[in-house]
């Protein structure tokens, strides 16, 4: 096509990650929002005065601009993520990175913001050494308070998208979750970025907003122009520039399609996760803080399967007390109520992330110090937290989840503890459950293989996909030279998960699973016939996998893992797969989702 004497590039299609699904088809607004590039620069004595209250001033003004983005929210949609905006004013607040930065510009002669950019940088790695991509994505929020406190320090402009006026898909460098909260779906129709995670806040934002996002593109600011013609499609993760008449077409009539199914899919939320042929499995939902249960009660999730306690313990000055901790505990578990919350211990690794307790650095953190060895070793620490959840097993129904067991003396030494801690609480009077709930979660393959004798300790079982793999397959999957290896459906993955069933249904236990395997629509099927009990994921996928359970038979689900345990590979296993779910679910399951979602789970 040729216009105005100049060659125009049709389709020029880029990938990113699907943050927000659905399909968004308009003209592109650019927004400038590129990082900003502190510089270093030596001051004098006499300047540090001058430069601590530029400092000072600019996190006045980021709190206030905060405070009128709370402030302006009228979408109730948003309401339940104000949390958001209130964690970004605690962390202007935070006295790690205020004290931090005004003693940096007092210790070495320096100006304001290389002092900030030094103290960010330090709360960056700590962010980068967490495996769990869900709190790994937090470091988001460091980087949007950043960012703000640099633009007005240097007196950069704070461009608002309130202040949209026509029908737009925003393009920006990044997106911070104050700048989602701020868009008017009736002029946003999409937004792209050229950094950002599926479970940073903003695509979180997007998601309640039903706004398509697709982020992580990396030169999508590099690629449009102002005005420029853009297909998003947020469930693929694909981004298509200029897009010729054909193109426009087939994606007018996908927006249709997705559109009925999305209008379709508000109908399950009520209904049970029950198979055509009457078979149940429960649905849980995963969360970190209070305000996520009433989101994930809303999408039908019948419980907390996985409580993330490591946010109250992350980036302060002193570990939450037994009180913090309690009342923390006790709103999720009041919130839920009468369904059970499975709230897991303290699950971190080598990472410093409180800075009262002093872990040396270790050469691989992911074999090294974490989850229940650090909890065992930190035994104060340990007593405060088991003390502080079976109080609040008194304002419901709360299991325990105790993370990366790998053998039988950790979970019968956790045992011993909690009766430990029982007897404490007894003594004092305090209220409790005395028959709550325990169980471990199944990340190690030495935990596959003693399943059996595990299953006789315990409660329940656990598996966190996320773990096992990684440790099944010796795959970081961090690192980009091997992370392609990192298959969830490799034949000893599938082996592995349908060993740990067997074990709990022959102890008689319930089997449950809480990585990201279980928010994955195209496993539900596969996770039915290999004979969990529960799926456990962040609440927006809960309908999706319903659907799926409400349309399928538990007898199909079995005939097809049979099939699939017959492959020797990994390919081989994802062909079948893929191709028995497009015969079965030909709208839910277009080819380019399914090829990201064996890629990316």
């Amino acid at each position: 096509m040729e216009k105005n004497n100049r060659t125009i590039v049709e389709d020029i299609t880029l990938f990113g990650i699907g943050a927000s699904p659905g399909i968004a088809i308009g003209a592109s607004y650019v927004l400038d929002r590129k990082r900003i590039k502190p510089v270093e620069r030596k001051i004098s004595a006499s300047e540090v005065s001058e430069e601590i209250k530029a400092f000072r001033d600019a996190v006045r003004v980021s709190k206030k601009q905060l405070e009128d983005v709370k402030q302006g929210v009228a979408d109730r949609r948003l309401a339940e993520h104000l949390h958001i905006i209130d964690t970004h004013l605690l962390i202007l607040e935070d006295q790690l990175l205020v004290d931090d930065s005004i003693a940096l510009i007092e210790s070495d002669l320096i100006n304001a913001e290389w002092a900030l950019k030094r103290t960010l940088d330090k709360f960056r790695i700590v962010f980068d050494a967490i495996e769990d991509e869900y709190l790994r994505d937090r470091r988001s929020d460091i980087d949007s308070v950043g960012e703000r406190l640099l633009r007005n320090l240097i007196g950069a402009d704070q461009q608002s998208l309130a202040e949209l006026e026509r029908k737009s898909i925003v393009v920006a460098h990044d997106l911070s979750p104050a700048d989602t909260m701020q868009m008017d779906k009736k002029r946003v129709i999409g937004f792209i970025t050229d950094v950002g995670g599926r479970t940073a806040h903003t695509a979180i934002l997007a998601r309640s907003l039903g706004i398509p996002a697709v982020v992580g593109l990396e030169s999508a600011t590099a690629l449009v122009r102002e005005g420029m013609p853009v297909i998003i499609d947020g469930t693929s993760g694909i981004v298509i520039l200029n897009p010729s008449q054909a193109t426009f077409k087939e994606y007018l009539e996908k927006k249709q399609l997705y559109e009925y199914l999305e209008q379709e899919l508000l109908s399950y939320r009520e209904l049970a996760a029950e198979t055509l042929d009457g078979h149940s499995i429960t649905l849980r939902g995963n969360v970190e803080l209070a305000e996520e249960v009433d989101l994930a009660l809303r999408e039908g999730a019948k419980g907390v399967g996985l409580y993330r306690t490591e946010f109250l313990f992350m980036n302060r000055e002193r570990i939450p007390d037994e009180e913090e901790q309690y009342l923390a505990y006790r709103e999720v578990v009041e919130r839920m109520a009468p369904h059970p919350v499975t709230i897991r211990t303290l699950d971190v690794g080598g990472d410093k992330l409180v800075t009262d307790i002093d872990l040396s650095d270790e050469a691989n953190p992911a074999l090294g110090l974490r989850a229940i060895r650090f909890s065992l070793q930190e035994g104060k620490l340990f007593n405060t937290q088991l003390r502080a959840i079976l109080r609040a097993s008194a304002h419901g129904q709360v299991r325990i989840l105790f993370p990366m067991i790998t053998g039988l003396a950790e979970i019968r030494s956790c045992k011993n503890l909690l009766e430990e801690v029982k007897a404490e609480l007894a003594a004092e009077g305090y209220a409790f459950d005395a028959d709550i709930q325990i169980g471990i979660m199944i990340e190690t393959p030495s935990a596959v293989l003693i399943a059996e004798l595990l299953a006789q300790e315990v409660d329940f079982l656990s598996v966190g996909t996320n773990d096992l793999i990684q440790y099944c397959l010796a795959i970081d999957r961090g690192n980009e030279h091997v992370a392609y290896l990192y298959e969830p459906l490799h034949p000893a993955v599938l082996r592995a998960l349908q060993m740990v069933c067997r074990a709990g249904q022959s102890a008689g236990i319930e089997v449950g699973i809480c990585g990201e395997m279980a928010a994955e629509p195209l496993y539900a099927l596969v996770l039915l016939g290999l004979g969990f009990d529960e799926l456990s994921m962040n609440a927006p996928y809960l309908p999706r996998v319903k659907r799926i359970i409400r349309q399928a038979r538990r007898s199909e689900a079995l005939e097809l893992v049979t099939e699939l345990l017959q492959f020797g590979t990994a390919p081989e296993v994802a062909s079948c797969l893929q191709k028995e779910m497009q015969q079965r679910f030909p709208g839910i399951f277009p080819v380019q989702q399914i090829r990201k979602a064996v890629t990316d789970s």
